[in-house]
């Protein structure tokens, strides 16, 4: 019986796993699709929500059943702990995927972030796609140091947005109302990617310690 619940608790992390993998893939397709004007891709990756939240209802569901049935302790009840977790900020890193998708394929074929702002959300949304890959290693191979890296990738992150509102506010701004709306947006969108992949990463800590990590740099949900 043990050795099927292993299995069974095995499945579920290699499960967790391809779906961080997939909302890696989420992810940089969409920053593709916004910085490319790319329909096709903008619609792929709001077609692949729906797969994303499939994925979520079906290991959630797995999760719970083996807390209930199981009785899992110490490290076992961690890991079980943190892939619910995980799955909720991968169910909602895809939903902000697919936000930043919407809003290309709602201009296309304009392009949504204006030139005078693009530089810094390209930055934003290759440290967002950087995070998520980052959140799959240290899961993939427990590694501590490559979660707690991912804090301070995220300074960098929170940097570039208040960058966005400088920009925004400034009186040199001249793309109107619609296009400050848009990189609003956009930009909270990318943020919160790259905070939920922090979260990811604290998970991990939490799995390979038994501590859930302190300091200002952690993101907390």
């Amino acid at each position: 019986m043990r050795d099927s619940y292993r299995h069974k608790l095995e499945g579920l992390v290699a499960d967790v796993l391809t779906m961080t993998h997939l909302v890696h893939n989420a992810v940089e397709r969409a920053n593709w699709a916004l910085f490319e004007a790319d329909l096709d891709a903008a619609q792929a990756v709001i077609s692949g929500d729906d797969v994303l939240d499939q994925m979520y209802d079906d290991l959630d569901a797995r999760s719970l059943a083996l807390l209930a049935t199981e009785q899992p302790v110490a490290g076992e009840l961690r890991t079980l702990v943190a892939m619910i977790r995980m799955c909720a900020d991968l169910a909602r890193m895809g939903d902000l995927a697919a936000h930043v998708a919407k809003i290309a394929r709602m201009r296309y074929p304009e392009h949504a972030v204006p030139e005078s702002v693009r530089p810094n959300m390209e930055r934003l949304g290759r440290i967002a796609k950087e995070m998520v890959k980052m959140a799959a290693t240290a899961l993939e191979q427990r590694d501590v140091f490559d979660a707690e890296l991912m804090a301070e990738y995220d300074d960098e992150a929170d940097a570039l947005r208040t960058q966005q509102f400088e920009i925004l506010l400034s009186a040199e701004w001249a793309d109107g109302v619609r296009a400050a709306v848009d990189v609003a947006l956009l930009g909270r969108y990318l943020e919160r990617i790259a905070d939920h992949a922090v979260l990811i990463g604290s998970r991990v800590v939490y799995i390979v310690t038994g501590l859930h990590p302190q300091g200002a740099q952690w993101t907390i949900a």
